[in-house]
């Protein structure tokens, strides 16, 4: 039978329309049972300190967990340049220590020892700093009092006691976003950078020595840990440093971000923790120098909480070969008393956050296509309403709706692969 060609584009029209794959409307949340917390890419940090607490030393740790590395010393006198405000509107500098003071300069003055201060600011008054424009304003506040400065597009903060700046030993607190945080040595950039979506913001950065100011600060692991397990992560942490400075990213005006993205970097509250802080300064300085190399040069050591009872290649979690990660037992993970919050866990991830996930108006069901060796979600595949389908590798599934891990398992949903079995207590 001959059909017009106009019943024949109404065929196509109709094909072409995507049809609803069920008449059920998208859940409004989506259940998700796994274990670890992290990517498992690299070391274990759970996993060090399991093999800590039954003996082993820092280089029996990274050789388990690093595949063909050596430990060598390096040169980490470098000056990092570490994001401490991201995206910020308004930050509050000051200083509460005695005869203490802070400058501020025009420009970025880097190690000049010799700039001229635009202004001097004594202790009880504190920094301003807002944007304007594609400038930053800087103000001096003294009680009810503001003195305001000539804007710029970037400034540098010098306060005494430092390489920088010879008199007292200054703390300054850093307020920003409704946190305070402390710090005792370098010295700080505030930048006006331009965002993608945002228009212009400030960046703060803390430029500090790698191999001491910087690492005394890093917060990734509790300083009571064991000794061990402290100079596992002293070592992995300087290579992850290495590999990433002198590497600028305008974004941050930065070498690192001072978040968990790279490494969480706590300032001077981690070198001064009542009792502890002085454990984590004796793996710094026990390891010295010491970093993790293949071929004679650094790798990115990349290292998360625990995993799934397995770890996790770079490859399956990103898609980039990195031949020093592997995937190997790490019981430590698994034990309840180590891994008390990760050994399994279970979340309800919103509707709302599922369809950002997968850039869909909504997502009616969800489905996991396979699995790598690890235990880690390899693909995971969405459905909309009107049928379109799109795919994510897990670890970027993971990161988008900030559960804990890949290690996962959709909860009532008949998977293209068979979900794994849940730890036992």
């Amino acid at each position: 039978m001959r059909m017009s060609k106009a019943l024949i584009a109404i065929l196509v029209f109709a094909i072409s329309i995507p049809f609803p794959v069920n008449a059920t409307e998208a859940p409004a949340t989506f259940e998700i049972t796994g274990s670890g917390y992290g990517h498992g890419v690299g070391l274990s940090q759970i996993g060090a300190r399991s093999m800590a607490l039954q003996g082993d030393t820092a280089t029996t740790i990274l050789n388990y967990y690093y595949k063909d590395v050596a430990i060598q010393a390096a040169d980490d006198s470098k000056i990092l340049r570490v994001n401490v405000g991201h995206l910020l509107s308004t930050a509050r500098i000051s200083t509460a220590t005695p005869d203490a003071l802070l400058h501020i300069y025009v420009g970025d003055i880097a190690d000049t020892q010799d700039a001229v201060p635009l202004a001097v600011v004594p202790v009880k008054s504190a920094l301003n700093f807002s944007v304007l424009g594609s400038t930053v304003v800087p103000s001096v506040v003294t009680g009810k009092q503001v003195m305001s400065l000539p804007r710029n597009r970037i400034f540098t903060v010098r306060w005494s006691g430092t390489r920088y700046l010879a008199g007292a030993e200054a703390v300054v607190s850093l307020r920003q976003s409704n946190t305070t945080a402390r710090y005792r040595h370098g010295q700080m950039q505030f930048r006006a950078v331009k965002a993608s979506t945002l228009g212009y913001r400030l960046e703060i950065t803390n430029s500090v020595r790698l191999a001491d100011e910087y690492l005394w600060g890093v917060s990734e692991v509790p300083s009571s840990w064991p000794a061990a397990a402290l100079e596992a992560q002293a070592i992995a942490s300087r290579t992850y440093a290495i590999s990433k400075a002198g590497i600028y990213r305008s974004a941050c005006d930065c070498d690192l971000y001072g978040e968990i993205s790279d490494q969480k970097f706590l300032g001077y509250a981690k070198e001064m923790e009542k009792g502890w802080g002085k454990f984590w300064k004796a793996a710094v300085t026990n390891t010295a120098g010491l970093t993790l190399t293949q071929n004679n040069l650094p790798i990115s050591a990349y290292f998360s909480s625990s995993t799934g009872g397995l770890t996790e290649t770079a490859l399956n979690a990103w898609g980039s070969e990195r031949s020093y990660t592997q995937i190997v037992a790490d019981p430590g993970s698994q034990d309840p008393k180590l891994n008390p919050n990760f050994y399994t866990w279970k979340r309800s991830v919103t509707q709302a956050s599922v369809a950002l996930a997968f850039a869909l108006p909504d997502v009616v069901s969800l489905e996991v296509l396979s699995k790598n060796e690890s235990g880690t979600v390899a693909m995971i595949r969405a459905t909309s309403s009107t049928g379109v389908q799109k795919s994510l590798r897990g670890e970027t599934f993971r990161s988008r709706t900030r559960i804990p891990s890949a290690y996962f398992d959709l909860v009532g949903v008949q998977n293209a692969v068979e979900p794994t079995p849940t730890p036992s207590p």
